[in-house]
């Protein structure tokens, strides 16, 4: 009997190999995933997403190291489209959200998938595709950090989110286009058009920053966004409309991963105690203090209690700053 189950077991696993394990699992995937978006650019395999990932990070560790002794790039003219182009398409994809489902249509409580080839599913379904191909067009965003020198800016939330979102889109147009996960979607579309009409303001030029005081308020934002996601998320688990568990429980971790860390930000960019600018000043930048005014090696000057090129009312200011 013993002999017969070694055998057994050594058959079992020369069968399956690493290669038949994952083949048999993407069947069984393919199996369950929208019929709908069968042969679509870049949704046959999750592998070009994979890749295009692995790039971006690549070029974020290397990117640096290539700009070492380079000059920023001054691409002002460019940032300003590339916002104004971002607040447009999130624009574009809240109202389609509101069209395709969620303006009288979805319920809050619990939305199943509509998998029919009716107007509105596949008005919805070709929203998911284009809002997978925003999440890609984001890579911009760490990409002109490296281009310009802001490698502060470069933070290990910033790259979690970003490299995590393309994959999140893809498995929302590969198995559930609509429904109840699309929620988070048109949450996040309003909360760009705000972020990123900040971001272009930003660009615009220094002479701008003085409408940029609610800049606090766009991580308060994020959270805002995380937590109704959050409660949304756990009502599809209370009441079953069908919607997968499974996806609701997922959206819950990420929601709740999120809050951790935007919290976490929060508390450090604007809750921690810190020192004056004018002792930072005197302590790091080998400043002093004149009739009043601030001088770090002739840089950085004080007018009337505010500290420009690089502090405004005692907050920091950066040319801009990236949180999503």
């Amino acid at each position: 009997m013993s002999g017969f189950v070694k055998i057994a077991i050594d058959d079992y696993y020369s069968d399956n190999n690493w290669t038949t394990i994952i083949n048999k699992y993407w069947m069984l995937a393919e199996r369950v995933s929208d019929p709908r978006v069968q042969g679509w650019f870049l949704f046959d395999t999750p592998l070009p997403t994979l890749a295009m990932v692995v790039v971006y990070l690549a070029f974020v560790m290397a990117g640096p190291l290539w700009m070492a002794n380079r000059k920023p790039f001054k691409i002002k003219n460019i940032l300003v489209a590339y916002n104004a182009f971002q607040v447009l398409l999130s624009l574009y994809m809240f109202y389609e959200h509101l069209m395709s489902g969620w303006w009288g249509d979805y319920s809050l409580s619990c939305q199943p998938v509509d998998y029919t080839d009716s107007e509105k599913a596949r008005r919805m379904l070709h929203l998911c595709w284009v809002y997978y191909f925003s999440k890609l067009s984001e890579f911009a965003d760490t990409i002109f950090f490296v281009l310009r020198k802001k490698k502060s800016q470069i933070t290990w939330l910033h790259l979690y989110h970003h490299s995590l979102t393309p994959f999140e889109a893809w498995l929302l147009v590969k198995f559930i286009a609509g429904g109840h996960g699309t929620f988070s979607n048109i949450v996040n579309n309003l909360v760009h058009v705000i972020m990123y009409s900040y971001y272009m303001m930003a660009a615009m030029g220094p002479q701008y920053q003085k409408y940029l005081w609610w800049k606090k308020h766009l991580t308060t934002m994020q959270l805002v966004q995380f937590y109704m996601v959050l409660f949304h998320s756990i009502s599809a688990l209370i009441y079953d409309c069908g919607y997968p568990k499974l996806i609701a429980s997922g959206l819950i971790l990420h929601s709740a991963i999120f809050i951790i860390l935007f919290t976490n930000f929060y508390i450090q960019a604007y809750k921690k105690d810190r020192r004056k600018p004018v002792e930072a000043f005197n302590n790091n930048n080998n400043g002093y203090t004149a009739n009043g005014h601030v001088k770090a090696n002739g840089h950085i000057t004080e007018t009337n209690g505010h500290i420009r090129n690089g502090y405004t009312n005692g907050h920091t200011v950066t040319d801009k700053e990236k949180v999503q």
